[in-house]
């Protein structure tokens, strides 16, 4: 469900100045579009980004697919992305929503139990063949039941690579 903005009733103005705001968070919203702004009411529950190190840059095209490992009975889907402009994933590519399967997996955790997840990026791809020492860059982590979102940074470098919890 998405809704439309207040600011889109206060004029062009606030208008435009919210295209622009949203433009940077969302790569499919041009900031000279004329379409009406609608906001998503939920962002997904996982969300990373990639920064190249050598360059200090966002890393943008990098393809990503994340996987839920365990319960690997709750799903078989996967999601898919391309990191944007701005090297982050906002929102994920699948049949299946994620908020929903996350959503059904909470409700089905019992005491101490969590999700393990796993975010692989393809990273040959974006350093060219043979440019890098990682050809594909996995991250597995684990998930609780009580958090409402994790974001997956992933500091980048044709040699090295370093991930951290963020917000």
């Amino acid at each position: 469900m998405s809704t439309t903005t207040d600011a889109v009733a206060r004029g062009p103005v606030h208008e435009n100045r919210l295209r622009c705001v949203l433009s940077h968070l969302h790569s499919t919203i041009p900031a000279t579009s004329s379409r009406p702004i609608q906001i998503m009411a939920s962002r997904p529950f996982i969300t990373c980004h990639v920064l190249d190190t050598i360059s200090g840059k966002p890393a943008a095209g990098i393809a990503v697919t994340l996987k839920l490992l365990s319960p690997s009975e709750s799903s078989t889907a996967n999601w898919t992305a391309t990191t944007n402009s701005d090297g982050r994933v906002p929102e994920w590519t699948s049949s299946t929503d994620i908020n929903s399967v996350v959503a059904k997996v909470k409700s089905e955790l019992k005491d101490g139990e969590q999700m393990v997840w796993s975010l692989t990026f393809e990273t040959e791809a974006y350093f060219g063949k043979g440019k890098t020492f990682w050809p594909q860059v996995e991250l597995r982590f684990a998930a609780q039941r009580d958090e409402e979102h994790y974001h997956v940074p992933l500091l980048l470098g044709p040699w090295s690579y370093t991930t951290y919890r963020g917000s």
